[in-house]
């Protein structure tokens, strides 16, 4: 790819347009070559890097680029040295495994929250992430740094309609300030959980008529709500214990 296509890749019509976007800094290449040896089509990536890296052990066709260069197409102020071009076909999700878990997010659009989010599910593992239409784009530069390598490890379905959640899914929850405790045995009960938007939320004729089950974290009151990640991270805890 032409280096004036790469810079292009913080912009998301033209990752869309290219179906590629950016990976940079050590961490992220390392996260990159580990999920490369379970997943080979990530292996058509290809690695840019400045001089102090020419020696990096990677198994991405790599070209050297000057200080000038790496400067002009990366996403940082302060680059590494160090960036990657990937394949956004390369992470289709597989099937989902048997007794997988999906957690439905609906126009979530902080890049931090989801960058977090899909860190926790990696680190828990058995969850697929479902992203509604009108959610950030999760190959913007800033989930994929917050993700810190994750978005190469959970599952993650673009477009999901919210609609077709209950002929996907028999047992569907959702977060809400009334409803059952996390801390319930039945929470464990269901195949989806559903998560709204930070501002909006989910509408609740939407809610009803997917026959989402409510459940709630309980707090002192002392605020009106929990930030959207931390949700999620509570509730993910809750299903692995």
């Amino acid at each position: 790819m032409k280096l004036d296509d790469i810079k292009k890749l913080q912009q998301k019509k033209y990752r869309a347009e290219f179906g590629h976007f950016l990976v940079e800094g050590e961490h992220l290449l390392l996260e990159l070559q580990k999920a490369a040896l379970h997943n080979p089509a990530l292996l058509a990536s290809q690695l840019y890097v400045t001089a102090a890296y020419e020696h990096w052990q990677s198994p991405f066709k790599t070209q050297v680029i000057s200080d000038r260069q790496m400067a002009q197409i990366a996403d940082t102020q302060t680059p590494q040295g160090i960036l990657a071009v990937v394949p956004m076909a390369a992470l289709t999700p597989p099937a989902a495994a048997p007794g997988e878990r999906a957690i439905y997010l609906h126009e979530i659009q902080d890049p931090g929250n989801l960058g977090t989010i899909l860190r926790t599910l990696a680190w828990f593992g058995g969850f697929r992430c479902l992203l509604s239409p009108a959610s950030v784009d999760p190959y913007n530069p800033k989930v994929v740094r917050s993700s810190m390598g994750a978005i190469f490890h959970a599952p993650l379905e673009l477009d999901v309609e919210l609609e077709s959640l209950g002929t996907r899914f028999a047992r569907i929850a959702c977060l809400d300030m009334q409803g059952e405790p996390v801390q319930s045995a039945s929470f464990k009960a269901f195949d989806c959980y559903l998560f709204g938007n930070e501002a909006r939320g989910v509408p609740r004729e939407q809610l009803n008529a997917l026959g989402a089950r409510p459940f709630t974290i309980a707090g002192c009151g002392a605020i009106e709500s929990l930030n959207l990640a931390t949700t999620v991270n509570m509730c993910a805890y809750e299903l692995n214990r």
